[in-house]
């Protein structure tokens, strides 16, 4: 007997004009000019500097059966495809789940230490969401982003919940949730303020 059906999540951390990511990213700084170092810092210290005030918000980003995000997520374009690169996240990456990558250039499956497996994707969203349905079972599956790999989820009507992180920063430019995407009817589920960030999760109604 099965379960229930697993939702499609996306849960990401953002300013409070809209931003992800600041201007200029690069593989010395991911997430751009961000007003720190450009790991991050500004963004995603409310994960760190006291996890223990956000533990269940953490712990749902860990809880998902599997996981899609976009190519520069994985890691930063480069040249040589081909050489050994796995990626931003290190060789036990947090996720230890199967991770379905968009991208335009095919790859073997990459097996990482701690049970994490990238597969990469060249067929587009909705074959990742299918791969990663299949493998997460009656988990949910997260979209991890970045930004414009969550906004064609969302302009494609594929996303059932939307959990935002909104810290209070705002960077003016850079990748930046939600545009070019159609206007979206939202029910707010919860809602949570902590010294450093508010939690907020919405249910995706359908357009229609």
């Amino acid at each position: 007997m099965t379960g229930r059906l697993g939702k499609v999540v996306s849960d990401i951390t953002i300013t409070a004009d809209g931003y992800v990511a600041g201007p200029n990213q690069s593989e010395a700084r991911p997430f751009g000019d961000d007003g720190g170092d450009g790991w991050g810092d500004q963004l995603h210290g409310w994960m760190f500097d006291n996890p223990a005030e956000h533990q269940a918000e953490i712990d749902q980003l860990g809880s998902a059966g599997a996981f899609i995000m976009g190519r520069n997520m994985f890691g930063p374009v480069r040249d040589e495809w081909d050489r050994p690169w796995n990626g931003w996240w290190g060789d036990n990456p947090p996720f230890h789940a199967p991770v379905f990558v968009l991208t335009h250039h095919a790859r073997n499956p990459q097996p990482m230490e701690g049970g994490t497996t990238y597969h990469f994707v060249t067929d587009g969203i909705e074959s990742a969401l299918t791969q990663a349905r299949a493998a997460a079972g009656d988990n949910d599956v997260l979209i991890q982003g970045g930004a414009e790999t969550i906004n064609q989820y969302l302009t494609a009507g594929l996303l059932d919940e939307l959990r935002l992180h909104i810290v209070p920063l705002t960077l003016g430019s850079g990748s930046r949730l939600f545009d070019g995407v159609p206007p979206l009817k939202l029910e707010q589920v919860k809602s949570r303020a902590t010294s450093s960030v508010i939690h907020v999760s919405y249910r995706v109604l359908p357009s229609s």
